[in-house]
């Protein structure tokens, strides 16, 4: 496998139409951030790149559906989005949208370059028109039956059962979802990719990995379904694909082109893009050159997506990028397939899914769990499966009773026999251990025992195969349990001491070593390992690589003498209520095909109108806080230190849950400093603090710019 300077990874930009749901998570979040965890924790040079994608049909449909603006329904989701992926551990080193003006600017500026190379066949066609509304239909607002399986509710541009690539034209009886009634063909003129001019390199490319005279990629490191996907479409002989549509909310064409009035990009033009956009936002905010790592043949470039994305990927956003010029290609796409649900494909239209959340809210600080069970059942070459008993059962038997109970029963006897600290212990002494029970040393067999086991979980990721690298990390915690119970530390205290310092201080080398290891899987729990053993949290800045290098050279991750902390458990037991009700509540949720899915959208109406007078009666000025507590007794409250440059106020705010008092001393605020005070907890507040509230009930402080003085007025 070659070897890179810096690896750029993407993972699909999620629809901003609809939450999350576990499919998602398993099918290009959690296999990317297991991916560049692992490669972080290897001191590499990655960066992990996404964003909301926030244009396309199916947004502007939700929005006339809901009553909404498309600005609205894109809000929503991208907050929500953010939240989710970061309660989640999923660590995006910049989570874009593809309604920034930066994101804007660049897919202008890549269709202009096109546009100016002659790339595009400019051509007028007939495509579908709704008469009633008044406008062209995009592929998502004709629906009819498919031409291929016969499914009557196919849309426009794919057929989700038989997952057929579709044109509208392509549909049997087709209906504009905008008005019902049958739409007509009418002209309108669009610029196209011609696929087909770059079909011979892209099957070159695809096949043997060569472009140019060079080794771009290794096909047999390509998953099958992924090759096989291609090859698929190559053999069916590609089209001219359209590049924009006749739509009113996406990013419009360059002005300078004639013919540009009314017309976007084609979603599928700009969403790719976004991660380019989303790279030199990152690359200006860490004052980095965002162009060496897309152009530098030096760059790995992996896109992490579900395999109904495979062709976007590895055809025609390559001959996008070709087209353009001076771009790298994807080193790999290593998509997944899907997860089914308790039998059932998982469908947003029936609200049959587990949303993440929903999962975060009603089961909380369980976020590595759903994580285990997700990449244990990850669907890396079919369809996988997740049920709530699968889920109950990983959980209790293999997180609890295997890699909870090591780690437990280790620091519980280490704090037992040698008062939390790590023992020394006599190198020549012989252990029993796990494989067919044989007998060595400690440092010229279980150190090196660790170090190719470790070895191997790294080449599992580095392979893509992260369903036996969570394996491999399970094995490592199954083998710390058997030397445990073939050497009975508990039995042998007393006539063998020295033996039982020997199995004590190598069963804490193994929890080190699973502290630093489940990092990629279960970050959250690396955390708690960590502390567990009194060391500083990991910063993912090349851990892993120091420690392989530590076990093969025989030495100990815990030195002698090292304090441990307090023992605690890292998981704990989920009953069957718990299981139950998860397993009621999607049924009692679901809905039949067709029925409408209650909006989980809440936009919070206005207040009734109030004349200028009101308003000027309110005194608003700005400060800055000097001083946050939080007062006894009272969850949601924080008792504030204000400064309004010549005086200073005691303010109660309700933010508790959503701040802490350590981040926002020095952070400057908008005061209603005429507010009549008002006694809570025996504390008067002279005033409140202004904050503003998004639909999911979270709070951000509404602050002038930085650097204004306190004490200003506010008008």
């Amino acid at each position: 496998m070659r070897q890179f300077k810096r690896y750029l990874v993407t993972s699909a930009l999620p629809y901003a139409n609809g939450p999350l749901h576990i499919g998602h998570l398993a099918g290009a979040y959690l296999s990317a951030d297991v991916y560049v965890r692992f490669q972080r924790l290897m001191k590499k040079d990655i960066v992990f790149i996404c964003g909301s994608d926030e244009h396309g049909a199916a947004i502007t449909m939700k929005a006339m559906k809901e009553g909404l603006q498309p600005q609205q329904i894109v809000d929503h989701y991208h907050a929500l989005f953010k939240d989710t992926f970061q309660k989640m551990g999923v660590s995006f080193d910049i989570y874009d949208r593809t309604s920034s003006p930066l994101h804007h600017q660049t897919s202008q500026e890549f269709f202009s370059t096109l546009y100016k190379k002659g790339e595009f066949v400019e051509k007028e066609s007939e495509q579908y028109y709704d008469e009633e509304a008044g406008q062209f239909l995009a592929d998502r607002y004709i629906m009819g039956t498919c031409p291929k399986c016969s499914h009557g509710e196919a849309y426009g541009d794919q057929c989700e059962k038989c997952g057929s690539s579709l044109n509208p034209t392509d549909l049997i009886n087709p209906v504009s979802k905008l008005s019902g009634s049958r739409p007509v063909k009418k002209h309108t003129t669009h610029w196209y990719l011609p696929l087909d001019k770059y079909e011979s390199w892209l099957r070159e490319w695809m096949d043997t990995g060569m472009l140019d005279g060079k080794e771009l990629h290794d096909p047999a490191d390509w998953k099958n379904h992924v090759l096989g996907q291609c090859k698929s479409w190559l053999d069916g002989g590609l089209q001219p694909r359209a590049m924009t549509r006749d739509l009113d909310w996406g990013v419009d064409v360059p002005a300078d082109i004639p013919g540009h009035e009314g017309k976007k990009l084609y979603v599928w033009m700009d969403a790719p893009i976004g991660y380019i956009s989303a790279t030199r936002q990152w690359a200006a905010d860490q004052k980095k050159k965002w162009k060496t790592y897309w152009q530098d043949e030096d760059t790995a470039l992996i896109h992490f997506i579900g395999k109904d994305n495979i062709v976007f990927h590895c055809l025609i956003f390559p001959a996008i990028l070709k087209a353009h010029g001076g771009y790298i290609l994807p080193y790999n796409v290593p998509a997944n397939q899907f997860m089914n649900l308790e039998g059932k494909k998982i469908s947003t239209s029936r609200n049959w899914a587990v949303w993440v959340h929903e999962y975060l809210e009603d089961l909380p600080q369980r976020q590595d769990e759903l994580r285990y069970a997700m990449i244990k059942n990850m669907p890396e070459q079919k369809d996988s499966e997740f049920t709530w008993k699968g889920f109950q059962e990983a959980n209790n038997n293999e997180l609890v009773n295997n890699f909870a109970n090591f780690v437990n029963r280790v620091l519980v006897l280490t704090e037992k026999y040698y008062g939390g600290k790590v023992p020394a212990f006599d190198e020549s002494e012989e252990i029993i251990g796990p494989d067919d029970q044989y007998e060595g040393s400690y440092h010229d067999s279980e150190l090196l025992r660790l170090f190719d086991d470790s070895h191997e979980l790294c080449d599992a990721i580095r392979r893509f195969d992260f369903r036996t690298g969570l394996k491999t990390l399970m094995d490592i915690s199954t083998k710390g349990n058997q030397i445990l119970q073939f050497n009975e530390p508990w039995k042998n205290i007393k006539e063998q001491p020295e033996l039982v310092k020997v199995v004590m201080n190598l069963c804490l080398q193994y929890v080190a070593a699973l502290g630093v290891l489940c990092r990629p899987f279960m970050p959250f729990t690396s955390d708690k390992i960590r502390h567990l053993l009194n060391q500083k949290p990991i910063e993912e800045k090349g851990e892993l690589e120091k420690m392989l290098n530590e076990l093969a050279e025989g030495n100990c991750l815990l030195k002698k003498g090292h304090k441990i902390g307090t023992p605690q458990h890292l998981f704990t037991r989920i009953d069957d209520a718990t299981i139950e009700k998860q397993i009621d509540k999607l049924h009692a949720t679901s809905v039949t095909e067709g029925a409408s899915v209650a909006s989980d959208i809440q936009i919070v109406p206005m207040k009734e109108e109030v004349n200028y007078d009101d308003f000027a009666r309110m005194d608003i000025r700005t400060a800055t806080i000097i001083h946050a507590e939080k007062v006894e007794k009272a969850d949601k409250l924080l008792k504030l230190t204000l400064s309004l440059g010549s005086e200073q106020r005691t303010v109660l705010s309700g933010i508790a849950q959503h701040y802490s008092p350590e981040e926002i001393i020095g952070r400057q605020v908008c005061l209603l400093a005429n507010l009549a005070p008002r006694t809570m907890r025996g504390i008067e507040s002279q005033g409140m603090i202004l904050m503003a509230e998004n639909s999911e009930g979270k709070l951000s402080f509404v602050s002038p710019a930085p650097g204004w003085e306190n004490g200003q007025c506010v008008k």
